[in-house]
C-alpha cells in the first residue's frame, strides 16, 4: 500500500532544499507549517524591507522561488506537489497549501534538484563568452510553464533597462533610510541571514558597468582579468499579465525556474530587482522593455570566467527555525 505523505525525513529533506532559494538580501522571509497530510507556506511579514520593498512584492517573489524549489526538491524525491496557492483570502500571508503523491522522477527533475546546491548569487562580472540563444530559449520556455514571460533586454530595450538600473541606483543613494537598512542586512560575518561580506563585491565603477547594490564590507573580489568591457551579460526580464499577488508568487517559482535552468548549464547568474522597487522607474520599465506587462525580474546570466574562484555557499536558518507544526501558533521575525 503506497503511503499518502512522506516520511519526516524526506519532508525535511525537501524543505532543507526549498530554503536554499534566494531571497531579497537573504532575509529568508519564509515560514514552513507541517500538517498531518499538508505541508503550508507563509509569509513573514516581520522580513520585509520596508525601505527597499515597501509594498512587498520582493518578500513574495522570495517565497515563490522557495515554494519551487520545494517542488523541485519533492519531484526528485519521487513526491508529486499539488499546489495550492492563496487558498485562505482571510489569511493573506498563508500563501500555499501542498499536498503530495507519489511519483516516479525524471532525469530532468534529479538534474534540476541537483542544481539547488550548486545554484549561488553571483554579482561579479561575467567572462566574454556569449550565452547561447538555446540556453535563453530554455530558460524562457521554463518561465512560460510557471505562466510567466521570459524575454532578453535586447538594443533600446537594453538601453532603457540599464538606464533605469543607473536611476534607481542612484535615488537610492541619496535615500538615508534605505542606506541604513542596506547596511543592516549585509556586510554579514556569521549571520545565518543578511548578505555575507564574503559574496559581495565592491560596487563597480567601471564606465558602462551595470551598477550594483553598495553592501556593507564588500570582500568578494573581481575574478583576475575580468574586464567590465568584456562581460557579455545577458540581461533577462520577468514579467506578468498582472500584478496582484497570485502573479508576484508564480513569478517567484518562474524566477527559480529560471536560475535552476541557467545553473543546469553552467552558467551564472545573478537577482536584480533594484529597477523594479521605485514604482516611478519600475513604470519606465513597463513601457519601454516589458510592452505594457508588470516586470516583476531581472536576471543578469553569464559565464563566470574561467579563473574566478567559487563562492562559497550563503547561510541559511536552521531548519526549525522554519519548519514546524501546522498548530504552532505563528513566529515572525522582529527587525532590528
Amino acid at each position: 500500500m503506497e503511503r499518502a505523505f512522506p516520511d519526516d525525513f524526506t519532508v525535511k529533506t525537501a524543505v532543507a532544499m526549498a530554503v536554499r532559494a534566494p531571497s531579497v538580501h537573504n532575509t529568508q522571509p519564509w515560514n514552513w507549517r507541517l500538517g498531518h497530510s499538508s505541508l503550508h507556506l507563509y509569509a513573514d511579514p516581520g522580513r520585509r524591507l520596508p525601505q527597499t520593498d515597501p509594498d512587498s512584492r520582493d518578500l513574495i517573489l522570495s517565497c515563490g522561488a522557495a515554494l519551487h524549489h520545494l517542488r523541485v526538491g519533492f519531484a526528485a524525491l519521487g513526491w508529486a506537489t499539488e499546489v495550492h496557492r492563496l487558498p485562505n483570502p482571510d489569511q493573506p500571508d498563508h500563501l500555499a497549501a501542498i499536498t503530495l503523491h507519489p511519483h516516479e522522477p525524471s532525469q530532468d527533475e534529479i538534474a534540476m534538484a541537483a542544481a539547488i546546491p550548486r545554484r549561488r548569487t553571483d554579482r561579479r562580472r561575467h567572462s566574454s563568452w556569449s550565452v547561447p540563444r538555446g540556453h535563453i530559449e530554455a530558460m524562457a520556455k521554463a518561465a512560460a510553464m510557471e505562466g510567466t514571460v521570459l524575454q532578453a533586454a535586447e538594443n533600446s530595450a537594453r538601453y532603457h533597462l540599464a538606464t533605469a538600473i543607473e536611476e534607481a541606483a542612484g535615488r537610492h543613494a541619496a535615500d538615508p533610510a534605505y542606506r541604513t537598512e542596506l547596511a543592516a542586512w549585509s556586510g554579514r560575518h556569521l549571520s545565518p541571514d543578511g548578505v555575507p561580506a564574503r559574496n559581495a563585491p565592491a560596487p563597480d565603477d567601471t564606465p558602462g558597468a551595470l551598477r550594483t547594490r553598495p553592501f556593507a564590507d564588500p570582500l568578494l573580489v573581481q575574478p583576475p582579468d575580468a574586464k567590465a568591457e568584456d562581460d557579455e551579460t545577458v540581461l533577462l526580464v520577468l514579467s506578468t499579465a498582472s500584478d496582484d499577488r497570485m502573479s508576484q508568487l508564480r513569478a517567484g517559482e518562474a524566477t527559480s525556474a529560471v536560475l535552476l535552468t541557467a545553473n543546469a548549464f553552467g552558467l551564472s547568474s545573478c537577482p536584480l530587482t533594484e529597477p523594479l522597487e521605485l514604482p516611478d522607474v519600475r513604470d519606465v520599465v513597463t513601457e519601454r522593455v516589458t510592452g505594457g506587462s508588470f516586470p516583476q525580474m531581472v536576471l543578469r546570466i553569464g559565464w563566470a570566467p574561467a579563473n574566478a574562484d567559487p563562492l562559497p555557499a550563503t547561510p541559511r536558518r536552521d531548519l526549525a527555525d522554519v519548519l514546524q507544526p501546522l498548530e504552532a501558533p505563528p513566529k515572525h521575525f522582529q527587525a532590528r
